[in-house]
């Protein structure tokens, strides 16, 4: 084996290496910035692993032109041998260029597979839990800011975390006012703030809203929409669940949050 075909191959690999990188920087920062998660944790990781690989082989390929020092020759032989036509080289290019948005769509379309699986089984558990405990989700209905109420509704809501895998945070949003002044109160485990000397206060239990989440839970408690509301955003899943019956409405909040998708194994 001479050293031609020494530093033939090690630039092969090296260029190999830097179009491999080229597209793990690509798809890192994808990831990263528009917050993908597409696939789940063992091919995650690989992939993530995977960059020690790609910098070992440059890391290789350099070993090897320095060691025999001749890069300039190889550069004039790989000029000669790999006379590749300017069509090939237009075309590769093309294809080369192609690929980003290729893959860019490939993950956003794995995101979007992802949520969507995420929401069918948010909405599918939620349902699920309060079916199966409807004697508790009644109780629930029947709200008053008293602190029975609220110690029985924590016991409650910590059954229904407990209940289904899926769901780490429950809490209840329920319809009030403060000085005549509409507010969306939220509750599930506070610890240690209601005992016998202080009062529960109803601004402790505000919960702060976006102004999409506002209009939405005004048309559930003003206008009796029954209707679910889901979010996805950066791998925390958000799920409202209205639940209405004999004229009294509550909203169950789950979420959820994973660092992962579910495509893959």
């Amino acid at each position: 084996m001479n050293n031609k075909f020494l530093v033939k191959v090690s630039n092969i690999i090296g260029i190999i290496s830097i179009i491999l990188l080229v597209y793990w920087v690509f798809v890192f920062i994808s990831i990263t910035v528009f917050g993908f998660k597409v696939f789940r944790e063992n091919i995650t990781e690989t992939f993530y692993l995977s960059i020690v690989g790609i910098l070992a082989l440059m890391a290789g390929s350099l070993i090897i032109n320095v060691m025999f020092n001749l890069t300039r020759i190889a550069e004039k032989h790989n000029q000669d041998d790999l006379n590749i036509p300017k069509k090939m080289n237009k075309k590769i290019g093309i294809i080369f260029g192609i690929s980003f948005p290729i893959i860019f769509i490939l993950l956003f379309g794995g995101d979007y597979l992802t949520t969507k699986k995420k929401e069918k089984m948010l909405i599918s558990s939620a349902k699920s839990i309060i079916e199966n405990n409807v004697e508790k989700s009644d109780r629930l209905l029947n709200y008053s800011f008293k602190e029975n109420w609220i110690i029985e509704t924590e016991e409650i809501l910590d059954i229904y975390s407990k209940t289904d895998k899926h769901f780490p945070f429950v809490s209840v949003i329920v319809n009030d006012n403060i000085d005549k002044s509409k507010v969306f109160l939220g509750f599930r485990n506070y610890y240690g703030e209601l005992n016998d000397s202080i009062q529960p206060k109803k601004k402790d239990f505000i919960r702060k809203t976006t102004k999409e989440e506002r209009e939405y839970l005004d048309n559930v408690f003003f206008k009796n929409l029954d209707k679910v509301r889901f979010s996805a955003s950066d791998g925390k899943y958000e799920l409202f669940y209205p639940y209405l019956k004999n004229g009294k409405i509550i909203v169950l909040y789950f979420s959820d949050y994973q660092r992962y998708g579910k495509i893959g194994s």
